[in-house]
């Protein structure tokens, strides 16, 4: 027999998923775009703008400033607390998207959360994408970003590097080239259900296919081949999984264990520790790609430890 917590426990969590349903319906439905018959300009650029308006829909924007710019012809923008913080540390975050969709809009959900859990200035951008755009246009314009942050008198140190899902990726490789070129790297790595490993050699892509609500194999394979047909996809500016990490900054890692992506992070955080990287591995259950978007409570905590863990630095 049921017990009276047990019951408001149920409904508390049937209220939630019937508040959260229509969000994740919208947003898997943007991943479709990623099945090859669907990659038509109409169709990619028809995922784009809902994803635009999602995005600006569903940004929790109060109490912040946003900014529109222009960053040597690329849009970018600031998210910034309305109330003084006076911090020099800014965030700069890559969104992700498969590296065919995102855009400004879409940042607006991630980049204020990141701002308001942290009080930095976080910085996005809208790189270009692929299949109009293949690698490296999304990684040259990383750089773009990063050097405009030098521009304006950031130390790397105190710049921190976010991303989720391919901007994840984008992170890990924007810190290769930063690492190749013999520049300073940024203070911290902060990767949300990042993208590490292009090949989809992880036990959790077959394993946890059945189970991730948001993402599916055929995706993974239609995008990859959208930004980087005829590459090696273990290479490790397209799955920095394979990079050599040595000498990277602290790491703070979050996934849910329901992806398909799991094992990206997990292969991730043991490359890492071989690298002697400092590297922290949050697991979420029951959570799917890129739970922090959402307006759940599960959310609130991972952007509480992401907060806790740049303190910590």
């Amino acid at each position: 027999m049921e017990t009276r917590l047990h019951i408001i426990r149920k409904k508390k969590s049937e209220a939630e998923k019937a508040r959260l349903d229509p969000l994740m319906r919208a947003l898997k439905a943007l991943h479709s775009a990623g099945a090859p018959e669907n990659m038509t300009a109409d169709e990619l650029e028809r995922q784009r703008r809902s994803q635009e308006v999602l995005g600006r829909l569903t940004a929790p924007m109060a109490g912040m400033d946003y900014e529109e710019f222009a960053l040597s012809g690329m849009r970018a923008a600031w998210t910034r607390l309305k109330a003084p913080h006076g911090s020099r540390r800014a965030i700069l975050y890559c969104h992700g998207g498969g590296y065919t969709s995102g855009n400004l809009g879409y940042s607006r959900v991630l980049s204020s959360k990141l701002a308001h859990a942290t009080g930095f200035d976080v910085l996005s951008f809208e790189y270009r994408l692929a299949p109009e755009f293949p690698y490296p246009a999304a990684v040259e314009d990383a750089l773009r970003a990063w050097d405009h942050l030098m521009l304006l008198g950031y130390g790397a140190r105190d710049i921190i590097l976010a991303g989720d899902s391919a901007g994840g990726n984008l992170a890990l490789v924007l810190c290769g080239r930063l690492k190749s070129a013999g520049r300073r790297l940024p203070g911290a790595l902060i990767l949300m259900s990042p993208w590490t490993d292009m090949s989809m050699s992880g036990a959790s892509y077959a394993e946890r296919a059945e189970i991730d609500p948001m993402l599916t194999p055929a995706y993974i394979e239609a995008v990859r081949l959208a930004y980087a047909a005829g590459r090696d996809y273990r290479s490790g500016d397209l799955s920095p999984l394979f990079a050599d990490l040595e000498g990277y900054p602290p790491t703070l890692i979050q996934v849910g264990d329901h992806e398909i992506l799991y094992s990206d992070s997990e292969a991730l955080l043991q490359a890492m520790k071989r690298a002697n990287v400092p590297c922290r591995l949050q697991v979420s259950e029951g959570m799917w790609h890129v739970f922090q978007m959402f307006p759940t409570r599960k959310a609130a905590s991972a952007m509480e430890n992401i907060a806790r863990f740049l303190l910590e630095q």
